[in-house]
């Protein structure tokens, strides 16, 4: 696979998402959660391989496409700007459907511009050889790259190769977080008691010394939970 091939692999994943996304009830909002929490990461890794890997390369042959980078740029700037706004937006907001709709409409018209316009021209300036390098480019920088948008960051090198490793690190945290948050939103609370039902009888009164051990472990659990809520 070369470079050209693996980046429309990834457009293809991001159209299918776009599309599960389209064809999501309108009140399906677990499920468009989801999606969405895919899409921003699927975005953000794509829009920094091609920053620290495919531009670089072709502003440094090819410089009648300078201006076609630039403006892939800049439409990358605004899409992160979207998934940024997107992260931690509850699919029961008003503009959370319109918001994704305009992510969706931007990613499109920047995709269909590549692979008519730019790709063409790059595959014309990089031998095979040399475009099957990119994709082994490509390949580790996805290892290393950080999964979530940081608009404020720089998006060209070498700025964009230092502070994409400093995210990546980041991100990882924040993932961990993030995915644990919303597997417990998930869960089940427990079923209310049903009425009528008998009553389980209180516990015998216990020492006066065993009281205060037990008290005191409760305080410590308590304590762990509201770190446990801090961080989440």
């Amino acid at each position: 696979m070369d470079a050209i091939a693996l980046l429309k692999a990834d457009h293809k994943t991001v159209e299918t998402l776009f599309r599960k996304f389209e064809q999501a009830g309108r009140n399906a909002r677990k499920l468009k959660r989801k999606l969405v929490d895919q899409m921003v990461r699927e975005l953000a890794i794509h829009a920094v391989i091609e920053e620290q890997v495919l531009y670089p390369s072709v502003r440094a042959r090819a410089e009648a496409l300078e201006e076609d980078v630039l403006e892939a740029l800049e439409e990358h700037h605004v899409v992160k700007w979207l998934l940024k706004e997107l992260e931690d937006l509850p699919p029961e907001a008003e503009r959370f459907d319109a918001k994704v709709k305009v992510l969706m409409e931007n990613v499109r018209t920047h995709v269909k511009e590549e692979e008519n316009g730019l790709f063409p021209q790059v595959r014309k300036a990089f031998s095979p050889q040399e475009l099957r390098d990119m994709a082994e480019a490509l390949t580790l920088a996805k290892r290393a790259s950080p999964t979530r948008p940081h608009p404020r960051a720089p998006d060209t090198p070498p700025g964009n190769l230092v502070a994409g490793a400093v995210s990546a690190v980041l991100d990882m945290g924040k993932d961990a977080i993030r995915a644990a948050r919303r597997k417990a939103e998930g869960l089940s609370p427990m079923p209310a008691t049903r009425a009528g039902k008998r009553s389980i009888p209180k516990p015998k009164a216990r020492p006066r010394k065993e009281r205060d051990v037990q008290q005191q472990g409760n305080g410590s659990a308590q304590e762990m939970a509201s770190e446990s809520s801090y961080l989440m």
